[in-house]
């Protein structure tokens, strides 16, 4: 676990301190996705809450709220983080409504997501890093 997902978890469990909270970690590679979401995983379980992992590649919309969201808001216990990694996450931008906090993974010079709440750089694995956009000096013609 490294400082920069015990203070990603900090935050988030600061903005949204109880319930049943929604957690994104996306990014365009499935994998980097899913072992940044191990190491936030880690950290939030560290911090308190139970974390329910999910991880989607290739998904609908739909199926991601039938399949995964549904189901945990449905248990109802009161003290819990979904933490659902992978580019299907985000699917498409109404997918983006779901989420209570969404983190952005990426390498190198790839585009961030600009509805992310938080971007990390995991170029090296081993030691991640946070990343700030400025988002007024994103072209128009950028993609989201």
């Amino acid at each position: 676990m490294t400082d920069v997902w015990t203070g990603i978890a900090e935050e988030f469990l600061h903005l949204y301190p109880r319930g049943a909270r929604l957690l994104a970690v996306a990014g365009a590679d499935a994998e980097r996705s899913r072992v940044a979401a191990d190491g936030l995983a880690a950290a939030l379980t560290a911090a308190g809450p139970t974390v329910v992992r999910a991880h989607v590649a290739d998904v609908d919309e739909t199926a991601l709220r039938a399949l995964i969201v549904a189901p945990f808001r449905a248990e109802g216990e009161p003290d819990r983080v979904l933490l659902v990694s992978g580019p299907g996450a985000l699917v498409s931008p109404t997918a983006r409504g779901m989420w209570n906090y969404v983190l952005w993974q990426l390498a190198g010079e790839e585009p961030p997501h600009t509805a992310a709440n938080a971007l990390v750089d995991v170029t090296d694995p081993a030691h991640p890093t946070r990343r700030f956009a400025d988002y007024c000096a994103v072209p128009s013609s950028f993609e989201t």
